[in-house]
């Protein structure tokens, strides 16, 4: 089995949420359970920090990452979904899992994983703490994948759980209120383990002061972090917050970090776990940025950020998945720009047509394409010297550009 024929069947035998959306996800983690159990609990080889929320955990999580390895931490990083290679979802210092370990893996549990109906996120999760604990890291920076309280991570047993903060996102499998999906991502909060709260949110405070007390677990909200951090963007100050915050609580666990190891950790994000797809500069001339935020919180940071910058024609190549609150989301777009529509290679994708079609009724002016690189070659030719492209609306509209 070479690695293609591993990831193809991994993505077409077991449905993977990104790509297929609700039919992929499971209403419980019983898998996960059973198949730790089958690989000896790896999960327990390692000490951890969770991360969920709405938005920020990729960029919190790879805050606190680039601070351990500063610290000089063998630290493990499992993110999703990923941009370009699937391997990006499973880091040991920045550095991705072999492809010789994963093919190895698979090659082993395969048949055991088709006969349970173990789905790519489970088979993900369980490949990244098999692979935390032979590779024998100090710790692991996990984020949620979809929710917290029955995501596949929620097996762990952290040193610090982090909750970012609520927003209206996956509405049809979570909930369609800030309050029910409180619950569900409070759902990683554990008996006598720190959680930290990253967004003051008055409407669902007291869901995660209930469930602290019933876990008999310190609650922290996050504090004013002054030093400078490399991933651009205003809307990064609450996640550099975050880790902050968090650096501090896990220094009474004992944690060797020092004020400089947090100062230059953040400094040196992207050099020290290949971070991509966060407000990101892809070309100076014409100015080209992308941003993988899809959702509603995401994109009014993105459209603020947007205002900030000076410019002589806007350029958005954008696309969504079928699952997104398209009519809220277009509301928010510019209506200064030009857009091209496009889809991205994924079955989620929504019809470029259709968001055209939308997009008309918010006056934003465009033309749709057939793929993404259609969209931002077309986008290139079009823009002078002074102008601006951003893409986005999509993690793999993204992912595409990239």
């Amino acid at each position: 089995m070479t690695y293609e024929q591993c990831l193809d069947w991994m993505f077409s035998q077991l449905p993977m949420y990104q790509r297929h959306g609700k039919i992929a996800y499971k209403s419980d983690i019983g898998n996960i359970v059973q198949a730790s159990e089958k690989l000896g609990n790896p999960h327990k080889d390692f000490r951890s920090i969770h991360v969920a929320g709405t938005n920020g955990k990729g960029s919190t999580c790879n805050m606190l990452a680039s601070i351990f390895q500063e610290a000089g931490f063998k630290t493990g990083l499992y993110s999703s979904p990923h941009l370009k290679d699937f391997r990006e979802r499973i880091k040991i210092n920045g550095k991705m899992i072999k492809q010789e370990s994963v093919i190895q893996f698979i090659k082993t549990n395969k048949n055991w994983f088709n006969k349970i109906g173990m789905s790519f996120f489970e088979m993900t999760v369980a490949l990244a703490f098999h692979y935390f604990s032979k590779q024998k890291v100090d710790i692991a920076i996990i984020e949620v994948g979809l929710g917290g309280r029955l995501d596949s991570t929620n097996i762990i047993h952290p040193d610090l759980s982090i909750i970012t903060n609520i927003g209206l996102d996956h509405t049809e499998l979570l909930g369609d209120s800030l309050e029910r999906i409180a619950i569900e991502k409070g759902g990683i909060i554990k008996p006598k383990t720190p959680i930290l709260i990253g967004r003051k949110q008055s409407q669902i405070k007291n869901i995660f002061n209930r469930i602290a007390k019933q876990n008999q677990s310190n609650l922290y909200y996050a504090k004013n972090c002054k030093y400078e951090s490399d991933l651009k963007g205003s809307f990064q100050k609450e996640n550099k917050n975050i880790a902050y915050t968090a650096i501090n609580i896990l220094r009474k666990k004992e944690w060797n970090i020092k004020e400089k190891h947090i100062i230059s950790g953040l400094k040196n994000i992207k050099k020290n776990t290949s971070f991509m797809g966060r407000w990101m500069t892809l070309c100076k001339v014409p100015y080209t940025i992308c941003d993988s935020g899809h959702n509603i919180d995401s994109i009014k940071l993105i459209v603020e950020q947007l205002k900030k910058i000076s410019y002589k024609n806007l350029h958005i190549v954008f696309g969504m998945v079928d699952d997104k609150s398209i009519d809220r989301i277009l509301e928010l777009l510019p209506k200064k720009a030009i857009y091209y529509f496009c889809q991205a290679k994924i079955p989620r994708s929504m019809n470029s047509k259709i968001i055209l079609s939308k997009a008309k009724d918010y006056k934003l002016d465009g033309n749709c394409f057939k793929s993404v690189s259609d969209a931002y070659n077309k986008a290139k030719f079009n823009a002078k010297k002074d102008d601006l492209i951003f893409i986005g609306g999509s993690t793999f509209v993204v992912g595409e550009v990239i």
